[in-house]
């Protein structure tokens, strides 16, 4: 995923409970918010939540909501518990009941807002923020998550200036400058979001998220004092490994631009080498999975659901893997007056969370399993579900909308069935092109396979296979476009794509680069430029070191741009 102003710059209420006394009325709340702090079980389930240890934090919150489950402080710490183990609906559940006991519950109003935002139900979160500012106008920790979640819909603007203003009153808090100069960025503000970004190194020096955010606006160079800066805070013994990695990545960047190719490297490696080390990705669990949608999603499997889903025609999915041209084809195709481009929705992922159940052993089960299960009107409910969910992100009246969640390869079933009439556009390019260019991006979250070399040629070996799957037991569902054929002959292929859509050619789509849209990902700068040729073969300075991505790939490398044989 791309990078964007973070909730978690938000400072949150700590995790004890008295937390939200000082915000509360006098009252019950008061009352019950004074006695939690002297109770041992709560305190010791405090500390135990701080120190990151939930297995007893949670041992103990139960004991104690055993006794007295209208506890609105253990109701609260168990909801962050929830929300730190990815129980996004138990979380929910928690805090709604928290505030029915005691609606002026502030802390854990805030805590609600920032549960959905993160759950995906942006409306929903604004809807709690505006509670909390009738009562705090000026409270600029509830103003930051209010932009956080303007910034999530694409509604730049306001969120811009809620930074500003908050950064007039508190001009010393690095991580908001980040925040702003995210959503400069975004905005299409360069200039002005590398002045912010300065802000806060200026602040913050040692801050690697801000070095890369930098290096990330692509057609930013590093100054050589810079590159120096960079190094110093590289010696630091107290530098924490996040910072230190993401400098890695900067340094890779700034050696890169320097035609240093072995020294850009170097720092690559070393940065995907820290945040593998981070990670739990498995590329065998990927593989596993593909050959599970093979097996579930045959060719009789949508025969037997032809006309099932809703008959809407509004989305134009632009999938495949990152840094493949899919802002491009995103922004050409936003380019046409019929169409409005978005962002990277992640309402397909969410439904896929939400079909996912247990077995008869408790344990859970693949989403593509309970997906055959499902009848016409299930299927159809949630066609109309992913339409009702997307509509916030939609600014226009243009009947057609795109939703460039590279992923969404994995999930081209469900689209299928839950929206037939959809168009589906597969971004590919070049495989050492691509998978490179994904091992030299440090992605704000998400994308776990791109960070090593053997993992990116597996995972991109794979997506052709399931692709390939598609095109067998799905012929012509999917469009796809080779980011080669797109530069080398720009206008033909705009062409082939909009005939797909079922669009008329328009001038506009040629001069994509004129559109003043907001663009989230990491080619925001490119795509506001005319197509460059260059790019096409800057993988090769990299060469000498890319035998393990080569190996990884297979005959997949051999073949493109056709696709071998898999079985």
């Amino acid at each position: 995923m791309p990078a964007e102003p973070h909730a978690t710059s938000v400072p949150q209420a700590p995790s004890r409970p008295d937390a939200g006394v000082a915000a509360s009325p006098p009252g019950r709340l008061t009352r019950q918010l004074d006695a939690a702090k002297r109770n041992p079980r709560l305190i010791a389930a405090a500390s135990a939540l701080q120190a990151n240890a939930l297995p007893d934090a949670e041992t103990r919150l139960r004991e104690h909501l055993a006794i007295a489950p209208d506890d609105v402080a253990a109701l609260r710490m168990m909801a962050e518990l929830a929300a730190r183990l990815g129980r996004q609906e138990d979380a929910e559940a928690l805090l709604e009941r928290c505030l029915a006991l005691e609606p002026a519950f502030d802390a854990a109003r805030q805590n609600y807002a920032m549960v959905l935002h993160r759950g995906n139900k942006p409306e929903q979160a604004l809807a709690e923020i505006e509670r909390l500012l009738r009562t705090q106008p000026g409270n600029a920790h509830y103003r930051n998550l209010k932009a956080v979640v303007l910034c999530r819909i694409g509604d730049y603007a306001p969120a811009i200036a809620l930074y500003e203003g908050i950064l007039r009153e508190h001009p010393g808090q690095s991580r908001l400058w980040l925040s702003l100069g995210h959503a400069l960025k975004t905005h299409g503000e360069t200039a002005r979001a590398i002045e912010a970004y300065r802000r806060g190194l200026a602040l913050e020096p040692g801050h690697g998220e801000t070095w890369w955010s930098l290096a990330n606006l692509k057609t930013f160079r590093f100054s050589d004092e810079d590159v120096a800066t960079m190094q110093q805070q590289l010696a630091r013994a107290d530098l924490s490994e996040d910072d230190r990695l993401q400098l890695h990545f900067a340094l890779g960047k700034a050696h890169e631009d320097r035609a240093e190719p072995a020294l850009a490297f170097a720092n690559y490696d070393e940065g995907n080498r820290r945040r593998r080390a981070q990670l739990h990705y498995s590329a065998d669990d990927t593989t596993a999975r593909v050959a599970r949608i093979e097996a579930t999603c045959t060719e009789s499997f949508f025969a037997s659901r032809r006309g099932f889903g809703s008959p809407a025609r509004d989305p134009i999915f632009i999938v495949g893997l990152p840094r493949s041209g899919s802002t491009l084809i995103e922004q050409i195709l936003s380019s046409h007056s019929q169409v409005e481009g978005t962002m990277e929705l992640p309402e397909v992922i969410s439904i896929t969370r939400e079909l996912r159940g247990k077995g008869p052993d408790g344990r859970p089960v693949p989403y593509h399993e309970a997906l055959a299960a499902l009848g016409p009107d299930r299927l159809r409910e949630l066609g109309e579900q992913y339409l009702e969910h997307t509509r916030i992100h939609r600014r226009s009246d243009a009947p057609l909308f795109i939703d460039k969640m590279p992923n969404n390869f994995q999930h081209i079933g469900l689209i299928h069935l839950m929206l037939p009439n959809a168009t589906i556009i597969d971004a590919r390019r070049h495989p050492l092109a691509c998978c490179f260019s994904g091992f030299k991006q440090h992605f704000a979250r998400g994308q776990a396979f791109t960070y090593s070399l053997e993992d990116i040629g597996r995972y991109y070996r794979d997506y052709v296979r399931l692709m390939a799957h598609y095109d067998a037991v799905l012929p012509g569902r999917v469009h796809r476009i080779h980011y080669e054929s797109m530069v080398e002959d720009t206008e033909a292929e705009v062409r082939r794509l909009l005939d797909h859509c079922g669009l008329p050619f328009e001038d506009g789509c040629l001069r994509f680069f004129e559109n003043t849209r907001p663009v989230r990902t990491a080619s925001s700068e490119q795509v506001r430029q005319p197509i460059y040729r260059e790019g096409v073969d800057h993988w090769r300075h990299f060469e000498p070191w890319l035998e393990p991505l080569k190996a990884a790939l297979g005959p997949v490398l051999d073949a493109y741009p056709t696709v071998p044989p898999f079985h």
